[in-house]
């Protein structure tokens, strides 16, 4: 039962972000100095934004700096300001000088945010405290949040990845259940595939977090991850089986019909599923598993495929279901291979700051969204004769995200939860609660809401907003004056969020398909070159098939977010749902052929050539297409007339064909959706690589 309750992702955060937020009012209490105990929980929320509470092999050394970031960014907030600089200056300054940040890496990128949350916290402060209390302030709880982070991660070091692998092989048991549940109900394209497309896309968002957790903590080099590093290859050979698909559902509905086969199928599919949710929860909660067999499941899927030597599918389940049954079993992966180099970019502080002065950096056009942001809403201060619009600023920072419909989703919880706290703190205010009883309050009300914050935000906002209101009676006596001021400057706030989202420098995702589209293409050429090589090297295969697969994911990301966007012209969105869906194809052609070409099922040298040559000249023709969405007169791309995707061969020379075929259809599908196209912003630009960022 502890163990449950210790290691379960929701709790083990929740309790970790309690502990350090109340700890230091704790003491202050204790001490005698509740305000200053109040004051230094307000450091943790820049922490956390800045991803300062992110496992780090130089976790320290980005500790030191953003401490360092956040006391300068109060420093020059308060000394602008007395020098009579105007704020909305100050703020749109701030945000560009401090924007340079997001040009080094994603994980730089976040000090921003929080380094302006921070300027705003000191707008708060100031005139209230010493000009030296802020960043001292900032200085000491930032370390102490590394030193209790630290301490934490020492006794809990695994339990970060553990949690994104136990994540991983639940998504794993989800997607085979809803592959192989109802196998009559995939002869539809339209309806069967997309619902697995976004199982599929969760899957490889965790292994790609996994692959950036691998290397920030150099855990491949280290034995206290050997365990977890091979759970993790593991999981790798599952989802290349899981992933596979066969694409022929005449056959799959003539074998149903057959014979009791789905029934058979389903049972082995729920069986693995069951396997890997124990394994899920052994992996989370530091358990060894036990012992797991399904001979007698198998023997009835080879039972059938001997039964029915003329249809494939009961082959292709019984090879896939083996090796999944194998690596249940033996809790080993396939082969041995090396968790390959991270190629994340990162670029040195000058690099990145030649890079900034640009005006295509989009860690410029961020910075100065945000900045113009801070700007109107200090501006609206001024106007409505607030001399510190803090909140109105920080409920800025806190909606904005880096796309349109998350923005949208943050604002709408962000403004619910925030009434509903104000309302349940204006009730309670009217019961003159002792302090003992309300700190007794907040502790519970905190904890409460980091157990649902990651999961449900405007829930958690409701908690956080009564917090807030009572950290304020504790200060001053003045919860009940905060009230209405406060839910009008909330809703300020996400006015301004969502139209700067809208109309400052829109990173519309809609934009982003044919540029996501192009990037797929090219890392299924990478991988196609590796397949059709002499001996190509096992650990290289695997990366290039994860590669081709996460650029699809962002391709499959893309569209769906563009779903939702304003503006967007519907029947350029079908059209390009349906060359999704033919690359989806693609990609399980290739996860299959990375098997194959595993277990040594090659091709002869001239044939590997003969294909590859095609398979270039196809996707290099869809890559044109993208490039340039004028009218074309290209002919289709399969190769010769004789080649369809039914002809007999190997089953590499079955899985090229079968690509070949798709990409003849994309070629088609993008010859036509140039006139569908939208008619606004980067899509007025006919060439891909006059928008390339």
């Amino acid at each position: 039962m502890w163990r449950r309750l210790i290691y379960h992702p929701e709790v083990n955060y929740a309790l970790r972000q309690t502990i350090v937020l109340c700890l230091p009012v704790a003491v202050g209490l204790l001490f005698g100095s509740l305000q200053n105990g109040l004051l230094f929980s307000l450091v943790p929320a820049c922490c956390n934004i800045a991803g300062l509470d992110t496992l780090h092999k130089r976790f320290f050394k980005r500790l030191a700096i953003g401490g360092a970031l956040f006391a300068v960014s109060s420093v020059l907030i308060q000394w602008l300001l007395s020098i009579h600089v105007p704020l909305p200056f100050v703020m749109v300054g701030l945000a560009l000088l401090l924007g340079v940040t997001g040009e080094i890496s994603p994980l730089h990128g976040r000090l921003l945010p929080a380094s302006l949350i921070a300027a705003i916290f000191t707008l708060g402060l100031a005139g209230n405290v010493p000009v030296w209390v802020p960043p001292l302030l900032y200085i000491a709880g930032t370390a102490w949040y590394g030193l209790f982070n630290g301490l934490w991660f020492r006794l809990l070091k695994e339990q970060p990845m553990r949690e994104t692998l136990s994540l991983l092989y639940r998504e794993l048991a989800d997607y085979i259940e809803a592959k192989y549940s109802l196998l009559t109900q995939h002869i539809d394209p339209e309806s069967a595939l997309p619902p697995l497309f976004a199982r599929q896309q969760q899957v490889i968002d965790l292994i790609a977090q996994i692959y950036q957790q691998l290397h920030m903590l150099s855990a491949n080099h280290q034995l206290q991850y050997k365990r977890l590093l091979r759970s993790f290859q593991v999981a790798l050979d599952l989802q290349e089986h899981i992933a596979v698909s066969l694409h022929q559902p005449d056959e799959v509905q003539k074998l149903v019909e057959q014979s009791h086969a789905e029934a058979v199928i389903r049972y082995n599919a729920q069986l693995i599923a069951a396997r890997l949710r124990v394994v899920a929860d052994d992996i989370l909660y530091h358990r060894q598993s036990g012992r797991f067999t399904m001979a007698e499941a198998l023997s009835a899927v080879e039972k059938i495929a001997q039964r029915n030597p003329d249809n494939p599918v009961g082959q292709f389940c019984y090879y896939h279901f083996s090796r999944i049954a194998r690596l249940l079993k033996t809790q080993r992966p396939l082969y041995r291979r090396d968790i390959m180099a991270d190629n994340q970019q990162r670029l040195s502080f000058w690099q990145a700051l030649r890079s900034y002065c640009s005006f295509k950096s989009m860690a410029l056009r961020n910075a100065a969204r945000l900045g113009i942001m801070l700007a109107i809403g200090s501006s609206l201060g001024l106007v409505f004769n607030l001399p510190k619009p803090y909140w109105i600023l920080m409920t800025v920072m806190f909606v904005s995200q880096n796309g349109y419909n998350a923005t949208r989703v943050r604002i709408q919880h962000r403004a619910l939860g925030t009434l509903a706290g104000l309302v349940i703190a204006a009730a309670t205010l009217q019961l003159h609660l002792s302090d003992g009883t309300v700190l007794l309050c907040m502790l519970v009300l905190t904890l409460a809401a980091y157990l649902v914050l990651r999961k449900n935000y405007g829930l958690a906002m409701t908690g956080f907003t009564v917090t807030a209101v009572y950290t304020l009676q504790l200060l001053s006596l003045n919860g009940t004056h905060f009230l209405v001021p406060r839910l009008v400057d909330t809703l300020i706030g996400c006015m301004l969020a969502f139209g700067g989202m809208l109309w400052l420098w829109p990173q519309w995702q809609s934009g982003l398909l044919r540029k996501n589209a192009h990037q797929a293409l090219e890392r299924d050429q990478d991988a196609l070159r590796l397949l059709l090589q002499a001996n190509p090297e096992p650990a290289a295969l695997a990366y290039a098939r994860m590669r081709a697969n996460q650029a699809h994911n962002a391709l499959f990301t893309s569209l769906s977010q563009a779903m939702q966007e304003p503006g967007f012209n519907s029947r350029y969105l079908t059209d390009m749902r349906l060359w999704v869906t033919h690359s989806q194809f693609i990609i399980e052609h290739i996860n299959a052929m990375t098997i194959l070409a595993r277990d040594h099922y090659m091709l002869t040298p001239r044939l590997a050539e003969k294909y590859l040559t095609a398979c270039e000249v196809a996707l290099q023709t869809c890559q044109q297409r993208l490039e340039y969405d004028g009218p074309s007169s290209d002919k289709p791309v399969l190769t010769t007339a004789d080649d369809t995707p039914e002809q007999p061969g190997t089953p590499m020379e079955r899985h090229l064909r079968r690509i070949l075929f798709h990409l003849g259809v994309m070629h088609t599908i993008s010859s036509v959706a140039w006139r569908q196209r939208p008619q606004h912003g980067r899509w007025l630009a006919r060439r891909l690589g006059e928008n390339a960022q």
